[in-house]
């Protein structure tokens, strides 16, 4: 034998075989990949999970944007295993949630700040029954270029260092039970609406705008818990937003807000008796997700500013966080 055609002799052993790159070995990333179509089904398929066992359901819609986490955790993963049907597989939950969500990425807001004759400024804040500092949430209030505010969970002392605080800037005021109204314009018309509680956590007002009627609604509605021995508890919760739909349905005025602590997203079907009615503030014209609770590290938005008829949201936006378990949020709106 020559040495060329020893050259060209293959080196491998018998029985051995030709060495495959990772890449293509397609017998990787398989549990990856079921992670991330699990994922994807959970985004595009929340309305389909049952709330039979512990409402988790509505515990999921509750937190279905940070599902969208799995996305970068399932990618690096992928990488780490080199496994190209891992890296496809990743794409199915990403472009599901860009779908839902990436819509609020965008900042939809038309100038926030600016005021003038034909738009107003509501907020809603749930400022704690044990909010560690009150003066600071009144300095809060009365910066906030608001012309109309709604606060839940008032108790005690703290209503009258409110009331005496707000006074000012704000001359009307209503409070009923745990909820309370301040405005820059009249109020008329004041009416619990009946939460199906036992006692007022919500109510309606007329507000005299310069530019006619507006009725407004405050509303606190129950709270919810998660317990590992019954799952997400929030029957009275829906019992009560049942309640406030009706109500919110019955209500004749053409321009309508609510605003308040529902205890829930707009993703949550649970709360779909009030949302079905009324357009979201945020999701109209703010800048993000807009996550109010909890106020050191806000994972959700369940304080909402919701309105119906001939206005139109203009911005929406968070206020820093105060002495509250809670951030205010903030709407403009422009008749």
């Amino acid at each position: 034998m020559t040495q060329a055609d020893s050259a060209q002799v293959p080196t491998t052993t018998p029985g051995s075989a030709d060495p495959v790159s990772p890449w293509r070995d397609r017998r990787r990333g398989w549990v990856l990949a079921a992670l991330a179509v699990l994922v994807a089904l959970l985004l595009a398929g929340h309305s389909l999970v049952p709330n039979g066992l512990g409402n988790f359901g509505s515990l999921l819609e509750t937190f279905l944007p940070w599902l969208g986490l799995a996305v970068p955790v399932l990618l690096l993963l992928g990488l780490y295993r080199r496994s190209a049907t891992a890296l496809a597989a990743v794409l199915l939950p990403a472009i599901v949630w860009v779908n839902l969500f990436g819509g609020l990425l965008a900042d939809k807001s038309s100038g926030k700040g600016a005021s003038n004759d034909s738009s107003f400024t509501v907020l809603t804040h749930n400022v704690a029954a044990a909010n560690s500092d009150p003066a600071g949430t009144v300095k809060l209030l009365n910066d906030s270029g608001a012309q109309i505010v709604a606060l839940e969970e008032l108790a005690g002392p703290a209503v009258a260092t409110y009331t005496k605080g707000l006074a000012a800037k704000y001359p009307y005021h209503a409070v009923e039970g745990t909820v309370g109204l301040w405005s820059a314009y009249p109020l008329d018309d004041i009416n619990p609406v009946d939460l199906k509680m036992g006692w007022t956590r919500a109510f309606r007002a007329t507000v005299s705008t310069p530019k006619g009627p507006l009725a407004v609604c405050v509303a606190h509605l129950p709270s919810v818990r998660v317990k590992f021995d019954g799952g997400f508890t929030a029957g009275q919760r829906d019992r009560s937003a049942e309640a406030l739909g009706l109500a919110v349905r019955a209500e004749r005025l053409p321009r309508v807000i609510l605003l308040g602590d529902l205890n829930g997203t707009v993703n949550d079907r649970s709360l779909a008796p009030v949302t079905s009615q009324l357009r979201s503030a945020q999701g109209a014209a703010g800048d993000g997700f807009g996550f109010s609770w909890p106020s050191a590290f806000p994972m959700a938005r369940i304080d909402q500013i919701l309105s119906r008829g001939p206005l139109t949201p203009t911005d929406s936006w968070v206020l820093p966080a105060d002495g509250s378990d809670h951030r205010a949020v903030a709407a403009r709106y422009r008749y």
